[in-house]
């Protein structure tokens, strides 16, 4: 896909997803500045042609230092991908303050001070442009001991569908991403631990299960959705949640009301309590795998 007029910022791209994301955009022509907390970014940056940024995500002046190096290095700006993460899981009786706050500082914080720089730049060049969010299940459905992450991911999905209100009319998109894929953090489910070493082990691709029934597949699985997003391709498509890992490509759904009842003259708690079997309770949290 044709990215050859296209400068993008990723953050989180010294290793894992964020790499994938920035090697698969320059492979198919982009500028790319790369951002993470130490030395890896430049080492990325270096073998792809881009620039890079060492900072950790999270304050203003980080973001502007993102926008700053796109435009002084490559002229402007046209893709933001969000996609730096860290992870403090703890049970919620367990969890501490700095706990949650760094989490939430990362993820939260760190997509909305870097998607308001970027946005500021893009309505200033006046042609556009796409930012792309890193979600994760666990913000669609939450997942044990991970109230911070969850949290914060569902916030960025939220985040997704106002900006794509807000900047439509300046052409940016906005999308948020449910990736799935093998990493250092995958590899702590029980299921999946023994069939990425040996994949990683042979290079022989994961079952076609995992891969289908799962979604869960390789980094560079995700990255194609990352390059489409960044592409022209993609115009007009915003304020969506999409996921994808494995062989699978999803759209996930908006919160919605499900079912809905009526009482004239509104509701007691008796009437409620009367009335509360009509409704089939949504399920909440990630599937546990199951292997066939």
């Amino acid at each position: 896909m044709e990215l050859s007029e296209k400068v993008a910022v990723v953050t989180g791209a010294g290793r894992g997803l964020g790499r994938a994301y920035a090697e698969a955009l320059a492979r198919n022509g982009a500028k790319v500045v790369v951002n993470d907390v130490d030395e890896s970014a430049e080492e990325v940056a270096a073998s792809i042609g881009g620039a890079a940024v060492v900072a950790p995500v999270g304050t203003a002046a980080t973001a502007d230092r993102l926008v700053a190096a796109a435009v002084e290095e490559f002229g402007r700006l046209d893709v933001l991908v969000t996609n730096a993460g860290i992870l403090r899981d703890r049970v919620l009786w367990k969890m501490s303050d700095d706990d949650f706050d760094a989490v939430i500082n990362v993820h939260l914080r760190g997509t909305f001070t870097c998607a308001r720089a970027a946005a500021v730049r893009m309505r200033e060049q006046g042609t556009g442009g796409s930012l792309v969010l890193v979600s994760s299940p666990a913000g669609q459905r939450g997942n044990f001991g991970q109230t911070n992450y969850s949290a914060a991911k569902a916030g960025i999905a939220a985040m997704a569908r106002t900006w794509a209100l807000e900047l439509a009319r300046s052409d940016i998109a906005v999308n948020a991403v449910v990736p799935v894929a093998a990493t250092e953090m995958t590899k702590t489910i029980p299921v999946f631990a023994p069939l990425i070493e040996e994949s990683e082990r042979t290079g022989a691709p994961l079952p076609e299960w995992v891969r289908r029934d799962e979604g869960l597949g390789t980094v560079e699985d995700v990255a194609e959705l990352i390059v489409f997003l960044a592409s022209d391709a993609a115009k007009g498509i915003t304020g969506q949640a999409i996921g994808i890992g494995g062989d699978r490509l999803a759209l996930w759904s908006h919160p919605a009301e499900k079912q809905v009842l009526f009482s004239g003259g509104g509701w007691k708690a008796a009437d409620i309590a009367e009335q509360w079997g009509e409704f089939e309770p949504e399920t909440y949290g990630i599937p546990a795998p199951v292997a066939p």
